[in-house]
């Protein structure tokens, strides 16, 4: 089912683990649909936040982008976090054999998927534009992402705790380079061209 996991991420974690991990529904079915429906929310709420909002950074007006350059950069976003969630399952798949488990590459697919959705979904946050108010829910969601990895790797690697201890904190270490890599992919692309339209 489309989404299927999402109450249970977020109610009883562990338990949905076990349900993800016993059932598989899939790549197609599952965690894919999963991602390509969950990094809709950032691109959209982003989106109708930059232009018919406006962002409140703190000091002066909120400020506004051009319909025309928001488009271009709210499908660039929808590729990257895809792009992102699938170069985490890799990293995770990778880094596998050094832990001692032996996940598909669906499992690993799976366990980036859900990880991420927390972070996905408090993007409905944009539509409160406020700097303040985006950076805490933001930590939060990032904070529930890390404790959904570390709930998840022992279940779905199937290996000890102390052991998924480790891996976790090695993917996590992973996530935060490919996060660094992918702002400064994007200011370069700002510098040659590619960046906003403000609305003056």
């Amino acid at each position: 089912m489309i989404l299927g996991h999402l109450w249970g991420i977020y109610t009883h974690p562990k338990q949905e683990w076990r349900t993800i991990d016993k059932k598989h529904e899939g790549l197609l079915s599952g965690c894919l649909s999963h991602i390509l429906i969950t990094a809709l929310f950032p691109s959209i709420f982003a989106f109708i936040s930059s232009v018919y909002i406006g962002w409140d950074i703190g000091a002066g007006e909120p400020i506004f982008l051009t319909a025309s350059s928001a488009i271009p950069m709210a499908i660039a976003m929808y590729i990257a976090l895809i792009t992102g969630v699938f170069a985490l399952a890799y990293l995770t798949y990778w880094m596998s054999k050094t832990f001692g488990a032996t996940p598909s590459m669906t499992q690993a697919i799976e366990l980036a998927a859900y990880t991420a959705t927390p972070l996905f979904m408090t993007s409905v946050a944009a539509l409160f534009p406020h700097l303040w108010f985006l950076m805490l829910v933001g930590l939060a969601g990032l904070t529930y992402s890390v404790y959904l990895l570390y709930t998840g790797v022992p279940i779905l690697m199937h290996i000890p705790e102390e052991r998924g201890f480790i891996y976790a904190s090695s993917i996590v270490t992973a996530g935060l380079v490919l996060l660094v890599s992918i702002i400064t992919s994007s200011v370069i692309l700002w510098s040659y061209g590619f960046g906003p339209e403000f609305v003056h």
